[in-house]
């Protein structure tokens, strides 16, 4: 009784911090390292990460330009130089970047161009933290530091005594405008450098202002052009001034995709502020988002490596929306290219984010999910489709219709209850078209699938099997808005009806999923190690799986239990052998795989980041709950090589931040998490409604990581999955851990998570 006491001690201790072995307390921004996953590179990523700078969900992140200028990779670890501090919404390097331009400190001010200016610098005097960055550059001996708002930045240069000093304002090619103002210490100007999904009239407008008179060169496509004002396809300004050593030069800076006015209005939120208070104020709203769930119990390394996915999971989406000078909401739309009202976000991938992510900002930060969920009713308004790659308009990017998981899981959890009518309306739409230039957008193949109940694998539509799994799952995703919304029977016949045409692609002589052609054959040759082809950057052995609404179903196609868990156990057994013929070259994908040692399980891509919690579904919870742990222990670090793969807007991350607490969203629009293996002794979510999840693991360590027994508010839980209902009540989950599976717990019929053939 003396050890349950101080255990649940502890969680009352740590309610508002972070608590290690040694009990030395700090605030979760101390864990985080933005460096996380920097090390990739196309070939191999650890993560395809960036260190941002910005605060959660901000509209505006900036980041130390290591690349050259359009480089996806626009921060690697592995890189010596840096070109600028650039105002970046870049959410992934296959997507790269929009509305960007470099800011760069300068010791002799005629160094305009990205490679003359660029700079030598050392991890060893880097500072990189969500609120923060700081780097010495030594080819300028300038000490440079950033911190940032929602919409506006704060940087301090301490210069070298120099008659030459100065700082380069580059608001890069394809179109950009500038003027100088130096009477008022300020420069305005625009740029329009993007990558895709924006319309014709798509502009970044800036505003800079700074503390210091300076006088100014201009640049046109390279050419000093002795005027203070002038457009082009590669604007720069040179600001000059002398400086003497150890002096300070300030900078405000906003942005704005509406207008140049309201990035003046926008400029507000750091204008009259020091350095320091922008600082701090960005500290302190990172402290409270990070701070939602504390962690006690666990080494430094695990500290560090949780809080740093918890930074990334509340990085993205992004905030697209500005605050005009009444208090209002309103913003830029990439759909139709007008100024419009109300909330947006954007930059997420709902084929990758749909899984973890949006299911932790329903749980954890639902008010901000209210948020991007009437963003998406305003995209209703303004186009015909909901975005399944947003960037910050309709991009061409992987398969399925998930923009279906991420509306349905916020109404049935009672997160958005505006403009429902709405939604399901432009989601039924989608399911019988596709977008006119975004084949992604919408459902490609759609005609052969509510028909046949598959894409066929011979009509020239790649991806299909993958397409057909996932349009199944997202038609019942509709079905569970459609009871929401009470539509007619013949509705809810029709989503129920296709909720099962994954049963169309299911082989029964491979327990795999396979092509399937138009006339029912299979297509042939087959083979399980395949990548791409009938499926999505993986193979038949990642996206069999991908039932996340029947698992029940797809053990029944299988043969039961015992031919199911075969099957499990066979992704980790078989070698890590690929084919990659339909790409012709080996996708970085495939190399993470094969490095991971794990078999042909590939956590490094999201199709198979739920398939180890499907032991719960057949009776042998005990081997998810050491794979789970393999997972956490061995592919994910705080390290620059931190991810086993692309981190993709959160989704990697939000995968740690659940599975690390003990539970995991397989399928978003249920109610229910599926249980895994808690990695603290001690965890305490904060709920926006007041409530506390409080979580503790008895005699938990690395060698302990098999659930013995576990109680839900006093009571024994021989569950193997949480309510989502239950939890936002306020519960006490207590676990005792063992170093020896416990083989009877959660194996009764009852224990096992939902699934759609077992309603």
């Amino acid at each position: 009784m003396k050890r349950i006491a101080a255990i649940f001690l502890s969680v009352a201790l740590i309610a508002g911090c972070c608590t290690n072995e040694e009990n030395t307390v700090n605030q979760p921004l101390d864990y985080v390292s933005t460096l996380v996953g920097s090390m990739s590179e196309y070939a191999l990523s650890t993560g395809n990460t960036y260190p941002a700078v910005a605060m959660p969900w901000g509209m505006n992140f900036w980041t130390p330009q290591t690349g050259r200028m359009g480089d996806g990779w626009a921060y690697r670890y592995d890189a010596h130089l840096i070109r600028g501090l650039k105002q970046t919404h870049q959410p992934s390097p296959w997507i790269n970047d929009y509305g960007q331009f470099a800011i760069m400190p300068v010791k002799d001010a005629d160094l305009v161009d990205e490679d003359s200016r660029a700079s030598w610098f050392s991890h060893q005097s880097e500072i990189a933290k969500p609120h923060f960055y700081q780097v010495y550059f030594a080819d300028h001996d300038i000490v440079a530091q950033m911190s940032a708002s929602e919409r506006a930045a704060a940087f301090q240069f301490s210069y070298p005594q120099s008659e030459t000093s100065g700082i380069v304002i580059d608001a890069f090619d394809r179109g950009s405008y500038i003027k100088v103002i130096p009477e008022q210490r300020l420069v305005v100007g625009y740029s329009t450098r993007n990558s895709g999904g924006v319309p014709e009239n798509f502009r970044n407008y800036f505003v800079i202002k700074a503390d210091k008179d300076f006088d100014a060169s201009l640049y046109k496509d390279g050419k000093d052009i002795a005027l203070t004002e002038s457009e082009g396809n590669h604007m720069i300004a040179s600001l000059k001034f002398q400086t003497k050593r150890g002096e300070k030069v300030n900078l405000r800076v906003a942005s704005s995709f509406i207008s140049l006015d309201q990035a003046f209005v926008n400029l507000k939120e750091v204008e009259q502020k020091s350095f320091e208070t922008v600082k701090n104020e960005a500290a302190e709203r990172w402290n409270d988002v990070l701070g939602r769930i504390s962690v006690g119990g666990g080494s430094d390394e695990q500290l560090r490596t949780f809080y740093s996915c918890l930074y990334r999971s509340v990085l993205f989406p992004r905030k697209f929306y500005e605050i005009d000078e009444s208090g209002s909401p309103v913003h830029y739309s990439p759909y139709n290219g007008e100024i419009c009202d109300g909330y947006l976000y954007t930059d997420t991938g709902f084929w990758d984010t749909f899984r973890a992510l949006f299911p932790l900002l329903n749980l954890v930060y639902p008010s901000v999910n209210e948020e991007i969920q009437q963003g998406l009713a305003n995209i209703a308004k303004e186009n015909e489709f909901l975005p399944e790659w947003a960037s910050p308009g309709h991009r061409g990017c992987m398969v399925g219709n998930n923009s279906a998981s991420v509306v349905a899981d916020a109404a049935v959890k009672g997160v958005n209850k505006k403009e429902l009518e709405k939604l399901y309306e432009t989601m039924v739409y989608g399911t019988e078209h596709v977008h006119p230039e975004i084949s992604s957008t919408g459902r490609a193949g759609h005609e052969y699938y509510n028909t046949l109940g598959y894409v066929p694998y011979n009509v020239g539509i790649h991806e299909n099997v993958a397409r057909t799994l996932e349009y199944a799952y997202n038609d019942w995703c509709i079905l569970q808005m459609a009871k929401l919304l009470d539509r007619p029977q013949e509705e809810l016949d029709k989503w129920a009806q296709r909720a099962v045409n994954y049963r169309n692609v299911f082989d029964a002589s491979s327990l795999l999923m396979r092509g399937r052609n138009e006339d029912g054959s299979f297509q042939e040759p087959f083979s399980p190690y395949k990548w791409g082809d009938a499926f999505t950057e993986g193979n038949a052995w990642h996206y069999t799986w991908s039932v996340f609404h029947d698992v029940q179903g797809l053990i029944d196609l299988m043969g039961g239990d015992e031919s199911f868990c075969t099957m499990l156990d066979s992704v980790f057994v078989v070698p890590p052998i690929y084919d990659d013929s339909y790409y012709g070259i080996r996708i970085h994908e495939i190399t993470e795989m094969q490095v991971a040692n794990m078999g042909n399980y590939a956590h490094g891509n999201q199709p198979a980041q739920h398939v180890i919690y499907l032991y719960n579904y057949a009776g042998q919870p005990y081997k998810a709950q050491y794979y789970v742990r393999d997972v956490m222990d061995r592919l994910y670090t705080a390290q620059p090589d931190g991810y086993c793969g692309d981190e993709d807007n959160g989704q990697t991350s939000a995968w740690y931040v659940f599975s690390a607490l003990g539970f995991y969203p397989v399928c978003p629009s249920s109610d229910e998490y599926v249980l895994g293996s808690p990695l603290f002794k001690n965890a305490v979510i904060k709920l926006e409604n007041g409530n506390k999840i409080e979580i503790t693991a008895q005699n938990n360590s690395p060698a302990t990581r098999y659930i013995e027994k576990m109680s839900m508010n006093g009571r024994n839980y021989e569950h193997n999955f949480l309510k989502y209902s239950d939890l936002l009540k306020g519960a006490k989950i207590a676990y005792k851990m063992s170093e020896s599976p416990n083989t009877a717990r959660g194996t009764a019929s009852e224990d096992r998570p939902y699934s759609f053939s077992r309603e």
